[in-house]
């Protein structure tokens, strides 16, 4: 099983070689970006994302994915700034959100990656038809923007009516999007759902995972063991995809906790099970 972390840990940081060296010393063998400006300036093309691009391009480790930027600013929200929804009614802003994902999935040209995690609507959004068509409209060109720079979209089950495991495969079968798959996110099916069902109903779409724990109050983003998901069972279910997704952590960042040396233990915990 490829063993992968999400940046996300670093997300207050600015990305740079040395944050992305750490990763491997702890295990990593593959990495998913987080598309935030402040950690990673993807618009910024021939410094920072040139900086990175030259890293992945020497150290031989594999870019997974980016997951989709939520906000367009650089305090990620802090400053008041709307979240960036692709299921909008409002047609202007959901270009402007389209836009600034087409600007994260140009980091494909430097940085060859396969998969761009992608959220519909914002956390807790209630089910709307006409969201649910707009998201389509929505993915319909993302998908065809992402296509020729080699990168699948790929939809992550989060906390809102519009993501559930089973709207998820409604989605993707009603507009017939055979190329479109699933990020599993466990952490998000343990606080909405039950895991294994949530895990049964999208497997055959799954090509990627969040790996992370909560004890089913809030999507706290803790290492593996911090709440109170079944491992056991979880590692098990990653096994049985057809499609081999990674085990790839995304853990919320903890002054107290040196990511390296614990994902290096969250690891080997997980591989034994």
């Amino acid at each position: 099983m490829l063993k992968a972390i999400s940046t996300l840990v670093y997300v207050k940081e600015r990305l740079h070689p040395g944050l992305l060296d750490g990763l491997v010393r702890g295990g990593a063998q593959a990495i998913e970006i987080f598309a935030a400006r402040q950690h990673l300036d993807y618009a910024n093309r021939k410094q920072h994302v040139r900086e990175i691009a030259d890293w992945f391009r020497t150290s031989g480790i594999t870019l997974n994915s980016v997951h989709a930027p939520l906000y367009a600013d650089y305090e990620w929200g802090r400053a008041g700034a709307s979240p960036i929804n692709v299921a909008s009614t409002d047609r202007a802003s959901r270009i402007e959100a389209m836009d600034e994902i087409k600007r994260a999935l140009e980091l494909a040209e430097q940085i060859p990656f396969r998969f761009l995690v992608q959220h519909l609507g914002a956390s807790g959004e209630s089910f709307d038809d006409h969201k649910f068509e707009a998201a389509m409209t929505s993915v319909e060109h993302l998908r065809a923007f992402a296509k020729p720079l080699g990168v699948r979209i790929l939809l992550e089950n989060i906390p809102n009516e519009l993501s559930t495991p089973e709207r998820l495969v409604e989605f993707i079968r009603a507009a017939h999007f055979d190329d479109v798959g699933v990020c599993f996110d466990f952490g998000h099916a343990h606080i909405t759902t039950d895991v294994p069902q949530a895990f049964e109903t999208v497997k055959s779409y799954i090509h990627s995972t969040h790996v992370h724990d909560n004890a089913k109050e809030r999507d706290s983003h803790l290492w593996p063991g911090s709440g109170s998901i079944d491992w056991k069972q979880a590692v098990e279910l990653i096994r049985s995809a057809p499609h081999t997704p990674p085990l790839l952590l995304e853990i919320e960042a903890d002054e107290k906790v040196n990511p390296v040396e614990k994902m290096a233990e969250a690891f080997e915990k997980l591989e034994a099970l």
